[in-house]
Parts: structure tokens; C-alpha cells; sequence
């Protein structure tokens, strides 16, 4: 699989392309079945999967601070794609260009001229170009004259399989945020069809947890997450299988409140991986993140914190296959 940045590369699609655009911010399983009616097709006309996604993407570039929180890093995104069996993954820069240029012109101009699409699939509510002008039944003409096929997909929904009287939603990435926020790890794993995960490497940190005797790996964190606290976590990545641990995400308000971090203490662990790529999956939610009134009593929680964690992995299974190693943010 590649990824290509810019709608210019040369030779991107000289035979065309069965093509669907959208964030697919966490690739969930909805987006999953959209790939899966998509790889069909280009196995079928013998044509490479194209997935147009947007970095940033247009509500981050309308919206800017107000925008809704990212589930996945744009590498991630790449892993988590190549898995669904997409060829190339055509991330573009949502600026001022793509903005103004209208529905009829980013049909002509990116869909026939560059792209050279020969099947094109989305929502019935997708909607695109300048004002959002866009829609469905202007695919549909353009089909015709483009001489192009097009696609539809059903939405997918999601009934909690706690609550048989709860309302059936649709599955999205704002469904997956609501969750997350909530701590309801596990509807959010049925949803993204894995365990919400986020990947970085192991950065050096002040040492603190070291001197307390609970070591940390430290993950930067340069997005804004859609959730903060403590959470039981595995981590992929160290060795063949998954390493259990306690994790805080967020911005270690009795240390200093400013930094955005994840921080992860593993049980029974005590090597060096620094500059090491790591998994970490979130599994349970064990409370929110709060200010101490003084480091020793921020000792004693992180203390229990990793008992809570310590029972919640023995529930697990925590054996995994490296080749599970996919990332989240």
C-alpha cells in the first residue's frame, strides 16, 4: 500500500481507480464494510482500491480549535486501511484550493481527469465541493457523463448489547468519541471492531514514576484526545505477545497540568526501550484524572490503580499475535 500526498504524483491512477472519499477517522466498522463492497470492486474491473481521505480534515479546517477531537493520526490511519485491503490511501491537505472548488469542477478536475475513476462509492448523504453543494444526484449525472459506475452504501447500526430498549444508532467516529469520553471501552471496541489503541514512541520523561517505583514508558501525545484518565492497558509492540499495565492519559495535573502525555506503567517489566515503537490498547477505564493534594497521595492511588489494573488483565487473555499491532492515534 502507498500513500501519496498530493493529488499532482505522477502515474497515480493510469488505468483508473475504484475510489471512496471521506475522514474514515478510526476506521471502524462501519467504514470496514464500505472497504470490503470497494476491494470487491476493484478485484472485479482489476483496478486499484483508492481511499481520498483529508489531513486536515475540513471540519478541522472550518472549525479549527472546535473541531471534534481525531481518533486517528494519519499514520495510523495508513495501518489500519492497509489491513482492509486498500491500495492507496490519497491523503490531501484540506486547504483554501480545496475549499472553493465547486462540486462540478472536483468531479471533473479530481474524480475524471486525475483519478480517472471508474467506480466511485458513498453514502446517499455524502456530501462535497464549495457550500457542501454536492450530493448524491450530482454523482449520478456525472456518472453518465463521465462514464463512470457508482456506488451506494447502507449505514450501520449499532444497538448497545447491554440495553435490547435502547435506540439503534448509526455507526460513526462521533458514536466512538461518545463512548470513548464515557469510558465504555468495550461498546467502543465493538464499534471500531478492535480495542481503541493509540501508537508512539517510548520518549524519555522526567523519571518521576521511577523514583516512586513505578516506572513509565511516556508516548507524546500532539493531538488533543477524545478522552482522559486512567485506563488498564496492553501493550504491543516490547515482545512476541502483550504486556499488561495501568496507563494515565492526560496532563498530570498534581505534577504540573501543562503537557499532554500518555504514560504507561507495565507489571513486571524493567528494560530500557526508549525510541521503540509501541502499541498501547485501552481495555478498561478505571477512573477519571484528578489533582492530589500531595505526591505521596498520588502514590498511593497510583498503587491501586495498578491492583485495579492487575485484576481487570487477568480477564484478558493477554497472549496476542505481534502481527495485531495496529495503531489508533
Amino acid at each position: 500500500m502507498k500513500i501519496i500526498r498530493s493529488i499532482n504524483a505522477p502515474i497515480l491512477c493510469k488505468k483508473g481507480c475504484v475510489l471512496t472519499i471521506g475522514n474514515f477517522d478510526a476506521v471502524h466498522v462501519g467504514h470496514q464494510k464500505i472497504l470490503q463492497q470497494l476491494v470487491i470492486q476493484g478485484k472485479k474491473l482489476e483496478l486499484p482500491v483508492v481511499v481520498m481521505t483529508f489531513d486536515p480534515t475540513p471540519q478541522e479546517y472550518f472549525q479549527r480549535d472546535n473541531a471534534a477531537a481525531r481518533l486517528t493520526t494519519i499514520g495510523s490511519r495508513f495501518f489500519q486501511l492497509r489491513e482492509c485491503g486498500v491500495d492507496i490511501m490519497l491523503a490531501l491537505k484540506f486547504d483554501q484550493l480545496i475549499a472553493q472548488t465547486s462540486a462540478d469542477d472536483f468531479i471533473e478536475d479530481y474524480l475524471f481527469n486525475t483519478l480517472n475513476v471508474k467506480y466511485l462509492l458513498v453514502g446517499d448523504d455524502f456530501r462535497f465541493g464549495a457550500g457542501r453543494k454536492g450530493n448524491y444526484d450530482l454523482l449520478v449525472n456525472a456518472s453518465e457523463k463521465f462514464n463512470f459506475q457508482l456506488g451506494r452504501f447502507d449505514t450501520v447500526i449499532h444497538q448497545d448489547s447491554g440495553d435490547e430498549d435502547q435506540e439503534r444508532r448509526r455507526v460513526s467516529s462521533t458514536y466512538v468519541r461518545e463512548l470513548l469520553r464515557e469510558g465504555d471501552m468495550q461498546e467502543a471496541s465493538k464499534l471500531l471492531g478492535r480495542n481503541y489503541s493509540m501508537v508512539g514512541r517510548v520518549l524519555h520523561g522526567d523519571k518521576r514514576g521511577r523514583q516512586w517505583g513505578f516506572p513509565t514508558l511516556n508516548l507524546a501525545v500532539t493531538r488533543t484526545p477524545p478522552m482522559m484518565g486512567v485506563y488498564a492497558v496492553r501493550v504491543i509492540g516490547i515482545e512476541s505477545g502483550a504486556l499488561s499495565g495501568v496507563a494515565n492519559l492526560g496532563r498530570r495535573p498534581t505534577v504540573d497540568g501543562l503537557k499532554m502525555l500518555l504514560e504507561v506503567h507495565l507489571f513486571d517489566f524493567s528494560k530500557e526501550i526508549y525510541g521503540k515503537r509501541v502499541c498501547v490498547e485501552f481495555m478498561s477505564k478505571i477512573r477519571d484524572e484528578q489533582k492530589f493534594d500531595s505526591f505521596d497521595a498520588l502514590k498511593v492511588q497510583i498503587a491501586k490503580d495498578s491492583q485495579t489494573a492487575r485484576m481487570l488483565a487477568k480477564n484478558w487473555g493477554l497472549l496476542v499475535n505481534a502481527n495485531n499491532f495496529r495503531g489508533g492515534m
